[in-house]
């Protein structure tokens, strides 16, 4: 992956852009990355890979539609023998 600073980024945008069809690049501000460039695929497929991520809640968060769904889950019967030792 290429590093350049913002400064050399600004300077010379058409390169790096043509540069970011290949792979990434990375911004540097003061030696630390503050943000990266890349394609529109790129971009797309993070958008894609990221709507596949889990996503964890709080108890007080969840979505109705979960709180409900949880409400109305069933185990399958071959998990009966341990609803019994709900019962106890």
């Amino acid at each position: 992956m290429v590093a350049v600073t913002a400064t050399e980024f600004a300077k010379n945008f058409g390169r790096y852009r043509e540069e970011a069809q290949r792979e990434p690049v990375a911004i540097t501000t003061h030696g630390r990355t503050s943000g990266y460039f890349l394609s529109s695929h790129e971009y797309e497929e993070y958008k894609r890979l990221k709507a596949y991520s889990r996503r964890a809640y709080h108890v007080s968060e969840l979505p109705d539609d979960i709180v409900e769904a949880m409400k109305t889950a069933t185990m399958d019967p071959v998990h009966d023998h341990l609803n019994t030792l709900l019962d106890d």
